[in-house]
């Protein structure tokens, strides 16, 4: 085995603290100043207990930035780990704090998962949910009487996915667990750390320090952790916010800590302890960032996750893959900081790791090797390679240890010692378990376990000193028994800060709901201003009321996506215990009550004041207090459906099924008196009932109001005086609550005759039922996140599309090559090379050489600039492999970028050049980049994701047929023939990054292709695979540059150059690197930094520069090296040549396009692709159905089978309003679509894959089949259970009806795509929403009619808005020649004048104003019906029937006018910052 120099003293020689501190990264030289005096302060405190002088603290610290380059925007001091950890251990045991020790044993330990051997789960689809729908009531009574007839149970098939097997880990001890990709490493971890939630079953007894697995979870679960392979954060929240929160939740109380040491003071410690040991102190106010919001590194945001899950302080710990994404010094400084640890504090680690070289090897004490979830090794790792090689396998030069025994275990990787073969060599692993379960080394693994069970079965010394700890870290007040070290008050503390820290710093979301809230204040209060003390402000006081309540709470809709949005995070800390679920649901409130207070306070007064309502201050703050319940009660209504339901569309349907009745029954619609006997109950199990009612009481309980103008009968009409001006002895005042003779009406009586309310319930009944819906909503949040969380995302089960007669073809293929390829012991390398072969053409074409000098990058932050990029110099020649590597944080990722022309913020300069010249239009679309992150198209499968790539990419004369068999070669080059078929979605990590890869390769780039960090992630055989191929497309004459950490000395010599920066993206080296890194060791050696033979140089070179907690060789700064050295000179000639010879070349003719593939040709592609993802979501498209279907019925079930009455054609108009009710509805679910997808179309238009043009568009069809459907679904249970078409239009009219249905939804999906468009996250679409509803809603002539509207609106915002045309096209159609028969309760009643018949005295005023009388020869209690026909209810209101198909084409107009500001929207508007 080859070493890394000086690590024949490993870390965990037993009892050796005193290790040459020259020989490790975290053993440097001298510890600084700082920490020795923290040292000596910890241990004096630990006696003393006195306040310790911090001034020699303070100037160490200061003096350790002197001679720090600035410019690097990262200083940091020498940081000795073990140096710190021992004196504050000391200090620790000095004042009596016991240590956490806990060693792990695990017996027959096997794990199952539902589903048999050939056992898959395919992908629902809309038609199949669509008939799942129809026969749910026949399954569930299935289910209900199946359990009584006599039959054989059949059980749920599973299939085992981690075998039986045995094992110890003891404190202080470090096991590494190695397996090819699916061996079971992760299951393995996940068990260890009592994560078993996502498998059906696991067997076998699991101690730690004695204790069961079930005591360990449920009283100890925060001291077993899990680090799952990728970081899951809250983006927003800076590194030092992230690791402060959880410290706020894990540091222990006064018992834990040294005596004289406040909570806060620990924090702080701990914090700096971990940002030196990881490296990262210099990210500490930088967001951790994710795949679109700018933040740190990848392999820093990889660091933050470790120190998030060390801030636990848990003793047992599981890594996944923790080093992915670390380059090699990194990753070993973080396993021997991992080493350190485990030694002086006792802890119990496990890791799994890929590419792990031989110095992290040699750190652990214990390794186990899984082949296909059985155990085949378990023991020391200096005796796995010994053993393996006993068994007949081959070693091949130079391949590290780990990457050896993992090879043991693949069939297509691994070779047999000279004379051995697959016939006396156990190769399958049953095979190669069997031969441990008989080895000398199994049967003395088995002694050490049982001989450590007796002893902490009989001694329980470790299992009573871990209790004690346990408990003497919580805080006090924390049960005993609770897994907690806060108190619950604590945790609901500690996430208030971060909801409110969170909050404040999303500036734009805040500026945005305050000014939206504004505005919309404004928008109601202007279109209800200074309502008048008379009968004509009664109607309009209650719409003023009831739309400021409906926008207020509805306003809280966009909490229902905000619940899904935050789940891994959720899981993730639960699972780490640094808080109950509970503590968060209360936490969300309260930190969002300062924001929504003020907010909501001046929505209010703006409102109230503007309208001229109650004016006085008990008005006002009842008012206010209401609304705001509303809203808070609304808030817990929407969060409860989120914390409930799986996932958003399931959230939305059963959402919509309350709302619509909400609305309707809320007492403004339909008085309570007036609603059908069977469905009026839902008005007193509604909180928005009692909000209104609270808040109109609340108005009209405090004025009266005068009788006059409309609302007397008769009166005067144009050229009439016979009737008296004011209310006289024969005539009447309609308003509800009116009283003979009298011109005033009570408030309190108009609210008792015209709505059934009583002022008296206000406070009795109102306002206590709304605090009860307020807490019975926080206690079902409560309770719901507590007992029944859905977190989504269950983990390792993949789903697949169902095969066709094309793809069934094409596995077939792929299978028997598969076969073939395994029949084969030694996989030669012609054969490896068979699929290669065809990446490349034998077309000899001239390939350009790509150059870049002086490139400098810098990038805004707070106060100023900061330079990341540096005069970096360099060029990648055609048929070379050039190598991008640095510390995590170097640079690379931000240098390919760059290069690649994939930064949209920041100032590049610099020359980058292709041939010599600047780059042409068709740059992006000539270069493949897989970037770091994998995001893709969820709703595909692997082979759909490749093929969109090749169609779209590849140039258009390449027919179709070679483009898919080209897919079909790189899938079998990736290894992914087993789940060709799969979803995206489904794909663990390894898969996803294979796939990435993939959809690169399959465009086969002209001039240049680009990788970032291509092996993160992948096996060390999957790694060497992947840069063997890249080399193969090197030879053929493609150009490549890659990002790449943890190279093995094999992989690395594979690359043809190398380009090295350092921290503040210096260059170190650029040139080549020859064979066994010849040239770049002699480059090093001529200055100081001398590689021995045996160890790796990529590892060397990143120890020599400093890139990890080690000191640089030498004391000058490498980038000024590089300055001076003739090989910086040697580039500079090397690129003016370059430059000279292309230039000479004459310029190609050659037609530059933007993309590869035709406008058309691109939106076949997309559509196809959008649709397929459509019919793929069937919880997306099935809610829309339902939703529409739901609401069309409850609404037809309100108004069922209207009359002829004047209440009836009232009902009918409402009915009618309830279509522009619809946008609103699809907009809540479309954005959210929008927004996802564009994440997607932002990845692939910065390859040029298809335009913006063609997203918008595409996005837009798959939605309309889906539109008309849902349309054609609501019209049908509208317009015959309410009794639509018995006007003159008759049920012809009812014709144009479904075709303005039809537009509104159009226009609805439309304008639901372009606020998505124009929202850079779903949170701010949300806001959106309400302001738009009630802009449309309240000035189409409903809530306030056409000719009481202020002539403001009525001149312009009354015409422009879209459902004016809506309504007036159907209620026209509708009511036009409808005939008015008045009911008896209906009639306004009145006396004559003595003498005079009822037509004799109201004939006049019958003539001028319409309506008829049904006694007009009577002489007293004259009855008159204010409607004859329909068209008298609306012609006032300023619609004609002559205008309906005018006004059906202009609502057309709109969804065209949202169709090409969607489009446009698309492609000036990306939110993608980077």
């Amino acid at each position: 085995m080859t070493d890394t120099p000086g690590d024949e003293h490993t870390l965990y020689d037993v009892g050796n603290n005193d290790v040459d501190p020259q020989n490790h990264h975290v053993n440097v030289q001298q510890a600084e100043r700082t920490f020795n005096e923290l040292s000596r302060a910890l241990s004096r405190r630990s006696v003393s207990g006195q306040p310790e002088d911090r001034s020699k603290t303070e100037r160490s610290s200061a003096s350790s930035y002197v001679g720090k380059d600035i410019e690097k925007g990262a200083v940091e001091e020498a940081f000795d780990l073990r140096e710190y950890l021992s004196s504050t251990n000391d200090a620790n045991q000095q004042a009596g704090i016991n240590h956490k020790r806990v060693g792990v044993t695990w017996e027959k330990l096997q794990v199952d998962v539902v589903g048999g051997a050939d056992f898959k789960i395919y992908v629902e689809t809309f038609g199949q949910a669509a008939l799942y729908f129809w026969i749910t009531p026949f399954m569930l009574l299935w289910n209900f009487i199946s359990p009584l007839l006599p039959s054989n149970k059949n059980n749920v098939p599973t299939r085992t996915i981690l075998h039986p097997s045995d094992g110890l880990v003891k404190p202080g001890e470090m096991c590494l667990v190695l397996g090819c990709p699916g061996a079971g490493c992760t299951t393995f971890l996940k068990t260890v750390a009592n994560e078993r939630g996502d498998y059906a079953r696991v067997i076998g007894d699991v101690r730690y320090a004695g204790i069961d697995a079930k005591e360990m979870a449920k009283y100890y679960k925060g001291e077993v952790l899990y680090n799952q392979e990728d970081d899951i954060h809250i983006p927003t929240l800076t590194v030092g916010q992230t690791l402060d929160f959880a410290l706020s939740t894990k540091s222990p109380g006064p018992n834990g800590r040294l005596p004289g040491i406040a909570r806060r003071e620990f924090m702080e410690s701990v914090k700096t302890m971990l940002l030196k040991m990881l490296n990262i102190s210099h990210t500490v106010n930088t967001y951790v960032g994710d795949e679109f919001v700018r933040g740190v590194s990848g392999g820093e945001r990889k660091r933050v996750s470790i120190g998030e899950m060390m801030a636990s302080r848990a003793h047992v710990l599981c890594f996944d893959n923790s080093t992915r994404g670390l380059d090699a010094s990194t990753a070993l400084d973080f396993i021997k900081s991992m080493r350190a640890m485990t030694d002086i504090l006792g802890q119990t680690t496990f890791a799994t790791l890929y590419q792990a070289g031989e110095g992290i090897y040699e750190l652990f004490d214990k390794v186990m090797v899984l082949d296909q979830g059985r155990q085949v090794y378990f023991g020391p790792p200096s005796e796995a390679r010994a053993y393996f090689e006993s068994l007949g396998f081959k070693p091949l030069p130079r391949q590290s240890t780990a990457d050896y025994l993992t090879g043991c275990t693949d069939p297509n990787e691994r070779q047999f010692a000279p004379g051995r073969s697959a016939r006396d060599v156990p190769t399958s692993p049953e095979a190669l378990e069997a031969v441990w379960l008989s080895s000398p080394l199994y049967r003395t693994m088995q002694d050490q376990l049982l001989k450590y069970k007796r002893a902490q079965e009989s001694e329980k010394h470790d299992q009573e000193t871990f209790r004690a700890a346990v408990l003497a870290d919580k805080k006090r007040g924390v049960s005993k028994k609770s897994p907690y070290t806060v108190g619950f008050l604590g945790q609901v503390k500690a996430l208030v800060i971060r909801q409110f820290v969170m909050r404040l710093q999303d500036r734009f979301q805040l500026y945005t709901s305050f000014g939206l809230s504004t505005i919309l204040a404004i928008v109601i209060g202007a279109a209800y201003l200074n309502q008048p003390l008379t009968a004509a402000g009664a109607f309009t006081r209650g719409s003023v009321i009831f739309v400021a309540m409906l926008s207020c709470a509805l306003d809280t809709f966009g909490e229902l996506p905000a619940q899904m949005l935050g789940r891994p995070i959720l899981k993730k800390q639960i699972s780490y215990r640094f808080y109950r679920p509970a503590a968060v649901a209360i936490a969300n409130t309260v930190a969002d009550i300062p924001f929504s207070a003020v907010r909501i306070l001046l929505y209010n007064i703006i409102i109230y004041f503007m309208s001229r309502l109650a004016r006085n201050a008990g008005g006002f703050f009842t008012y206010h207090l209401f609304i705001y319940m509303a809203f808070l009660t609304m808030q817990g209504f929407f969060r409860t459906f989120g914390l409930m339901c799986t996932n958003f569309d399931f959230a939305f349907r059963l959402a919509t099924f309350f709302i619509p009745n909400m609305i309707q029954y809320a007492g403004y619609m339909i008085p309570v008196f007036q609603m059908k006997r069977w469905l009026f109950w839902i008005f007193y199990i509604n909180p928005m009932s009692y909000a209104f009612s609270g808040c109109v009481e609340n108005e009209f309980m405090r004025i009266d109001l005068t009788c006059d103008g409309q609302y007397i009968v008769p009166r005067n009409g144009p050229g009439v005086t016979k009737y008296p001006d004011n209310l006289g002895p024969n005539q009447v005042c309609t308003l509800p609550g009116s009283i003979g003779g009298e011109t005033t009406v009570s408030g309190r009586n108009y609210l008792q005759s015209g709505f059934g309310l009583n002022v008296s319930d206000l406070w009795r009944r109102n306002f206590l039922v709304l605090i009860g819906f307020f807490i019975v909503f926080q206690i079902t949040q409560v309770l719901l996140i507590e007992y029944y969380p859905q977190y989504g995302g269950g983990g390792s089960v993949l789903i697949y599309a169902k095969e066709n007669a094309d793809t069934k073809k094409r596995n077939a293929a792929l299978r028997e090559r598969k076969a073939l390829r395994g029949k084969s012991d030694i996989i030669t390398q012609t054969d490896k090379e068979g699929a290669e072969e065809k990446y490349e053409s034998d077309e000899k074409v001239h390939r350009k050489t790509f150059t870049w000098e002086r490139v400098n990058y810098t990038v805004p932050v707070p106060g100023g600039q900061r330079r990341l990029l540096h005069d970096v110099f360099g060029y990648v020649k055609p048929g070379t492999l050039t190598a991008l590597m640095g510390a995590s944080g170097a640079g690379k990722t931000t240098c390919l970028d760059v290069l690649a022309q994939r930064k949209n913020i920041g100032i590049v300069t610099g020359d980058i050049l292709v041939d010599g010249r600047l780059l042409t239009s068709d740059f992006a679309r000539g270069t493949a980049y897989a970037e770091q992150m994998d995001v893709h198209e969820g709703s595909a499968t692997v082979r759909e994701a490749m093929r969109f790539s090749a169609h779209l990419r590849q140039p258009k004369e390449v027919s179709d047929d070679e483009k898919d068999a080209y897919v079909e070669e790189m899938i079998e080059l990736l290894e992914l023939q087993d789940l060709a078929d799969a979803m995206v979605m489904t794909l663990g990590v390894e898969a996803r990054k294979r796939l990435t890869i993939g959809v690169e390769l399959a465009s086969k780039p002209e001039l240049l292709l680009f990788l970032d960090e291509p092996t993160s992630g992948l096996d060390g055989q999957s790694a060497w695979n992947l840069v063997r191929f890249l080399r193969k497309l090197a030879s053929k004459g493609q150009a490549i540059l890659c990002t790449i950490h943890q190279p093995s000395s094999l992989l690395f010599e594979s690359f043809d150059r190398l380009l090295l920066l350092e921290r503040g993206g210096e260059t170190v080296y650029f040139g080549d690197i020859g064979d066994d890194s010849q040239i770049l060791r002699e480059y090093f050696t001529r200055y100081g930094a001398v590689c021995p033979p045996n160890v790796n140089p990529a590892e060397f070179m990143l120890d020599a520069i400093g890139a990890g907690l080690s000191p640089r060789i030498g004391d000058r700064d490498w980038k000024d090296v590089w300055l001076d050295s003739p090989e910086y000179q040697a580039m500079r000639e090397e690129i003016d040549r370059i430059k000279s010879d292309a230039l000479a070349r004459p310029v190609e003719n050659k037609k530059t396009t933007f993309y590869a593939a035709p406008f058309w040709l691109q939106l076949k592609e997309v559509v196809l692709r959008n649709n397929r993802a459509l019919w793929r979501s069937p919880a997306y498209v099935f809610t829309r159905l339902f939703v529409h279907a739901f609401i069309s019925l409850f609404v037809s079930l309100s108004f069922l089978q209207l009359g002829n009455g004047t209440r009836d054609l009232q009902y009918r108009v409402f009915a009618i309003f309830w279509v522009s009710v619809l946008p609103m509805i699809v907009m809540s679910q479309i954005e959210p679509l929008w927004i996802f997808n564009r994440r997607v179309f932002i990845r692939e238009s910065s390859s040029r894959i298809y335009s913006p043009y063609v997203f918008a568009i595409g996005q837009l069809v798959g939605e309309i089949p889906y539109s008309i459907l849902c349309a054609v679904v609501y019209w049908v249970l509208m317009v015959w259970p309410i009794g639509f078409g018995k006007g003159a239009a008759g049920t012809a009219g009812n014709g144009l009806q479904l075709l303005v249905i039809i537009f509104v939804e159009l226009f609805g999906v439309t304008l639901g795509q372009l606020i998505g468009a124009i929202s850079p996250n779903v949170q701010t679409a949300a806001l959106f929403n309400p302001f738009i509803g009630l802009i449309l809603t309240t000035f189409c002539g409903v809530t306030i009619p056409f000719p009481t509207m202020a002539k403001f609106w009525r001149v312009w915002l009354y015409q422009l808005v879209p459902y004016t045309r809506t309504l007036s096209a159907m209620v026209s159609t509708e009511l036009h020649g409808l005939v008015i028969t008045c009911k008896p309760e209906e009639f306004t009643r009145f006396d004559p004048p003595s003498g005079q018949t009822c037509a004799q005295w109201a004939n006049d005023f019958v003539t001028a104003y319409g309506g008829y009388l049904d006694n007009g020869e009577d002489t007293a209690a004259c009855r008159y019906c204010q409607y004859k026909v329909g068209d008298e209810f609306f012609t006032p209101l300023n619609i004609q029937y002559e205008n309906r198909w005018r006004d059906t084409w202009i609502l057309f107009c709109y969804f065209i006018f949202n169709v090409i500001a969607t489009i446009i929207a698309s492609r000036l508007l990306r939110y993608a910052k980077r």
